[in-house]
């Protein structure tokens, strides 16, 4: 290393595109290359060994190896460390110094999403990962109402959940999500939309898109209809988006960039009509909100409409604090929410929009907020995996700890599976209640 080269980075951090249409994203000679330039570095700095899986993996391979250096790891065990990354992107937006634009360049993240596509595109995903991943199929499937009492049935079965574990490598443990035959879409059909004239700010419009998101359609369909209470309580007429299919984070995750590009077609071309219509856009999941204001911008720099969607995108959160910063947000709250233990998402703090959330709930008389910013370790899948159960609860270990010192009168996640995971993590028989379900009850309606 030159003498001249500092230590870390003072500015703030840039992305580069993902650049997956180069055929030297490909080549897997030259990604062995980069890992072990990037490890190498990661071995002499071990700031991130407290955010996930692969970082202790990592320092353990190359402390137990002969060298105690990067070149005394076997290239095979490099994959264990893939394996562990699920994509939250806390190293690069929280941790690490040495991200772009500082000249060593690291993006650990979108190099595991690399390896991560090259792997599935050699065909050695496991069967499981691309089962639970397809999210669409398994929603439509488990929400038809002969089949979706038998699904939840089964999820909530030990003794099938053994058999899944056995089978399959479902982790008996892990909270499924339930399903509902009546979904979001179904349950938003009857609905009279609220009539009233958009008033617009400086950077809202004052109409929303709700894009459901699988889950928030498929499992959680209450979340979407207290969001649109909410949202109608003030002033915001909201339409549920039509056409739509899963954002694509779970594939991405995956490293299934074809099955990512397929439905960015097909969301973006519904969503960038919806925006030259004078509409904004929110998800009730930040994951998904994220994919849409980050991952597709990066993954496609140059396409006009998916930039349009990004910039129509926001939290929900954000987008309420927005429309307060001009007073147009209803104060008016007729319950106190007491002591809220608030768990900040991963994939939400990433966006680089602050705590909204807390922002929010804090307008609320009489009500105390206390932030958690750590991982939960769920991650959508991480968490079901056998293998990696342990590790996503051994993870989310501090945050429950930190719930249980709060002894609040809610817990809450703006990610309802990682809320979910930190109610396994408690397993006292308290459940979570969504921030969005929180600002519902305060305003009593």
């Amino acid at each position: 290393m030159a003498t001249d080269q500092r230590e870390g980075s003072l500015e703030a951090p840039t992305r580069h595109p993902l650049g997956h249409e180069k055929p030297e994203f490909w080549d897997e000679k030259a990604l062995f290359t980069e890992l072990e330039r990037v490890y190498d570095i990661c071995h002499g700095c071990r700031r991130c060994v407290s955010l996930c899986g692969s970082f202790p993996t990592l320092f353990d391979l190359v402390d137990e190896s002969e060298t105690m250096e990067v070149d005394g790891v076997a290239k095979q065990d490099y994959w264990q460390v893939v394996d562990h990354c699920y994509l939250c992107d806390l190293c690069y937006m929280t941790k690490c110094p040495y991200v772009p634009p500082h000249e060593w360049n690291v993006d650990f993240p979108h190099l595991m999403l690399r390896a991560k596509a090259i792997k599935f595109r050699k065909g050695e995903t496991k069967r499981r990962d691309r089962l639970i991943t397809s999210t669409d199929a398994i929603g439509k499937f488990a929400s038809i109402p002969v089949i979706t009492q038998s699904v939840n049935t089964v999820n909530a079965s030990k003794a099938a959940r053994k058999m899944l574990d056995k089978t399959i490598g479902i982790h008996p443990e892990a909270p499924l999500p339930k399903y509902h035959s009546k979904t979001l879409q179904k349950r938003d059909a009857g609905r009279s939309p609220l009539e009233a004239e958009a008033e617009k700010t400086a950077s809202t419009n004052g109409k929303v898109v709700l894009f459901a998101t699988c889950y928030g359609n498929y499992n959680e369909p209450e979340i979407g209809e207290d969001l649109i209470r909410v949202f109608e309580h003030n002033g915001i007429p909201v339409m549920l988006a039509q056409g739509t299919q899963c954002c694509g984070m779970p594939k991405l995750e995956l490293g299934d960039l074809d099955a990512v590009t397929a439905a960015k077609d097909n969301n973006i071309r519904v969503l960038a009509g919806l925006v030259d219509a004078g509409w904004d856009i929110v998800t009730p999941i930040p994951s998904c909100t994220l994919m849409f204001k980050q991952e597709l911008p990066l993954m496609f720099p140059q396409d006009e409409d998916v930039q349009k969607v990004k910039n129509a995108m926001f939290d929900p959160f954000e987008y309420l604090m927005l429309r307060h910063k001009e007073n147009k947000l209803n104060t008016d709250f007729k319950h106190s929410l007491g002591k809220v233990a608030y768990h900040v998402a991963c994939h939400q703090r990433v966006q680089n929009i602050g705590m909204k959330t807390r922002d929010v709930l804090q307008l609320v008389q009489d009500t105390e907020v206390v932030p958690i910013e750590r991982c939960s370790g769920h991650d959508g899948i991480y968490t079901v995996k056998s293998e990696f159960h342990d590790m996503a609860m051994k993870i989310c270990r501090p945050v429950v700890n930190k719930v249980k010192q709060a002894e609040p009168d809610y817990y809450t996640s703006d990610c309802a599976m990682a809320a979910h995971h930190i109610e396994s993590g408690l397993a006292d028989g308290s459940q979570p209640a969504h921030p969005i379900t929180l600002i519902r009850r305060a305003y009593g309606i």
